[in-house]
């Protein structure tokens, strides 16, 4: 484990957190290729880091809408997954990461994609301010991403297992996700093998992409401490 030092020792706010390791994630991003490239606030600063080398890339591929309007805004060429063969590294945050680097991910709804750019790269590079480390997965709520008609039954599914599920709403409606389904938050759930959960609720039917990354897990984290970032790796 590697520390990138706080000199000052100044209290870091968690904004603060997230754009220490926003910059730490530079030093991943390979010169002339496509880096792939998450979701969410963490993200937002590495996004936000990445166009002081825009240059010395090829471009971007984005797990999420919302990713992809803000690289666009800040002149970064974003290619289509199906476009790019292979990435060298994707980096995203995470809801919950483990010791094992098993993470929960899914809190801005853009999982599926988020597991599709996982699975397409060499690397997985997570960045996460030091709340987010756990010992064991499940305390954050766990998000499925789901077919709208297969709702209720997943919801009886993980009630038969001892967990609530709950659907994600936005605006007083059922939240779309990018993909236009819905997502259930799941509560109530000590998640001790991650493989095997995300094995089991990938193969109920309805059921699109769980936010388990246990397949996809991240190899490096970098992980906004009061002392700087701290480097983990698996």
């Amino acid at each position: 484990m590697t520390q990138v030092q706080n000199p000052a020792q100044t209290v870091l706010s968690q904004d603060d957190l997230k754009t220490l390791v926003g910059q730490a994630a530079l030093q991943y991003v390979v010169p002339g290729e496509i880096v792939g490239v998450g979701t969410g606030s963490t993200v937002n600063k590495f996004i936000d880091a990445l166009a002081s080398m825009k240059d010395q890339i090829k471009g971007a591929v984005s797990s999420s809408v919302a990713s992809t309007a803000r690289l666009q805004a800040l002149g970064i060429t974003v290619f289509d997954c199906n476009e790019v063969a292979e990435l060298s590294v994707y980096i995203d945050g995470a809801d919950e990461i483990d010791p094992h680097g098993y993470l929960i991910k899914g809190g801005g709804a853009a999982l599926t994609r988020e597991k599709i750019v996982a699975a397409q790269s060499r690397q997985f590079v997570c960045i996460a301010d030091d709340s987010k480390l756990v010992q064991a997965l499940g305390k954050f709520p766990v998000p499925v991403e789901v077919i709208p008609m297969a709702v209720k039954r997943v919801t009886r599914q993980f009630a038969a297992m001892g967990a609530t599920a709950v659907l994600r709403f936005k605006d007083g409606a059922p939240l779309v996700t990018d993909n236009g389904q819905h997502i259930l938050d799941v509560t109530g759930l000590q998640i001790a093998d991650p493989l095997a959960f995300e094995s089991q609720v990938n193969q109920w039917p309805g059921v699109v992409t769980v936010g388990v990354f246990a397949f996809q897990k991240a190899q490096v984290c970098l992980l906004g401490t009061a002392s700087g970032v701290k480097t983990l790796t698996f």
